[in-house]
């Protein structure tokens, strides 16, 4: 699958409201013939790239509305000795991001690149250097950076612009990796250097057909720029109208029930318009927790929530990851407990259970953002109790919360399977039990919130 190779500004004038861009200045630079090192038919390349696609370097830089929000937009000019960067690349790129923390603008970066540039040997490597440290000032003045993968998004420019940014969307058939076509092994399955396979590795948000990128991106920048709740939020209402379970039990069997509501009816019941994020950033991926963020009610909300399956090590790597995006945007969170606990086979030990499950807890802990939790079904021990808010918890009527499944403490308790409904009701693990013992704050109804 290949994709269209948009010049620059093609790039830009296919996401950005018509008219509105605006170029920055471009620095500045004196360089010696045939640059810093003296490249035999340096200048002469430059000359033809500039010949061919009308840019004086290899990106574009500017401010332009998408979807009527302001943005700082970098875009990559592939054809321009092949996107790479040099100096000055370096210079226009360092200046765009200073743009945006000065304006207070988020930083929508546009990638089509092989590298660094070979003619400038490791002053142009250092440059990655340079766009690393705007990542981070740009991260620490609490400004989003949203990046777009073209074809190709390889090298520098993926390991840094790309793969650093906040949300991260690809072009179908993009190829996407730090090893370009020419540099990665002969046997090398393909799969893994495209935007599909860097998505199914959890390094993606999401894949994006070129005429949704528009929609999308403007969407992004609607709930990064709506109003934050200054409290916490308020849980979603019960989707299931039942009552109190009379016994542990009873409470358990509800909560297990088949067809009781899950996650994402509770999500799109509760956001109006909502926006996923996708993967760990370590090469992992669990469809049991949807992460992202979205508007209720005008006002922009992060979202973790478990699916009723056993978390994986990347479902609590991906939740922490947006609870400390939401934390450093100024975003309320808001969390749906629903696991019958962490993942506990091999593969999960193997790929670091306790750490993630450990990562998530304190993600939780140091948030300075407001954090709601709704149980909306089983509470499995700790793995259910990482996403929990402490002392901002509330429960519906068809969940429940244990120390342990009752069939397990049963057994630990060296008593017969028999006894678990028993064991059920001595951990006390019904919705009001949880009120009376101060773990919730208190019960959802149906059709409305406390």
């Amino acid at each position: 699958m290949t994709t269209t190779r948009l010049s620059a500004r093609a790039a830009i004038a296919s996401v950005t409201d018509p008219g509105s861009f605006t170029e920055l200045p471009a620095p500045l630079r004196v360089s010696p013939t045939d640059g810093p090192l003296e490249w035999t038919g340096y200048d002469g390349s430059r000359a033809r790239a500039a010949d061919r696609t009308g840019e004086q370097e290899s990106v574009v830089t500017g401010t332009a509305l998408v979807g009527g929000h302001e943005a700082t937009v970098i875009s990559f000019e592939f054809g321009f000795l092949g996107g790479s960067l040099g100096q000055r690349t370096g210079d226009r790129l360092e200046a765009a991001y200073a743009h945006a923390r000065e304006h207070r603008l988020p930083l929508v970066s546009l990638i089509a690149t092989g590298g660094s540039r070979m003619q400038e040997g490791m002053l142009a490597l250092t440059q990655l250097q340079r766009v690393a440290r705007q990542c981070v000032l740009t991260r620490a003045a609490g400004l989003p950076q949203l990046a777009v993968l073209r074809d190709p998004t390889t090298g520098g420019g993926w390991a840094t612009l790309g793969a650093g940014a906040d949300v991260v969307l690809a072009l179908p058939g993009a190829q996407v990796g730090f090893a370009g076509s020419r540099v990665r092994p002969a046997d090398a399955d393909p799969a893994a250097y495209c935007a599909e396979g860097q998505y199914a590795a959890g390094h993606v948000d999401t894949v994006v057909p070129a005429a949704e990128l528009p929609g999308t991106l403007a969407d992004w920048l609607r709930v990064l720029a709506a109003p934050r709740s200054a409290g916490p939020v308020e849980p979603p209402a019960a989707l299931a109208d039942v009552a109190p379970p009379r016994t542990g039990w009873d409470a358990v069997r509800q909560a297990r029930h088949p067809d009781r509501p899950h996650a994402a009816a509770y999500l799109d019941a509760y956001f109006e318009l909502r926006l996923p994020l996708s993967g760990d950033r370590a090469g992992g991926t669990d469809p049991g927790m949807l992460c992202g963020f979205g508007l209720r009610e005008g006002r922009a909300v992060a979202y973790a929530a478990q699916c009723g399956t056993a978390t994986r090590p990347a479902g609590y790597r991906t939740a922490a990851r947006v609870i400390r995006l939401a934390d450093r945007l100024g975003i309320p969170v808001l969390t749906l407990v629903d696991t019958p606990g962490a993942a506990n086979d091999a593969a999960a030990e193997h790929a670091g259970a306790g750490a993630a499950i450990a990562d998530t807890f304190a993600a939780l802990a140091a948030a300075t953002v407001p954090v709601t939790t709704l149980l909306i079904g089983e509470g499995g021990s700790g793995g259910a109790l990482a996403l929990a808010a402490p002392g901002n918890t509330w429960v519906t009527p068809d969940s429940y919360f244990s120390v342990i499944a009752p069939e397990l403490a049963a057994a630990i308790l060296k008593r017969p399977p028999s006894a678990a409904p028993d064991t059920a009701d001595q951990l006390r693990v019904r919705p009001q039990d949880l009120v009376a013992l101060g773990v919730a704050r208190g019960i959802v109804g149906p059709g409305r919130t406390p």
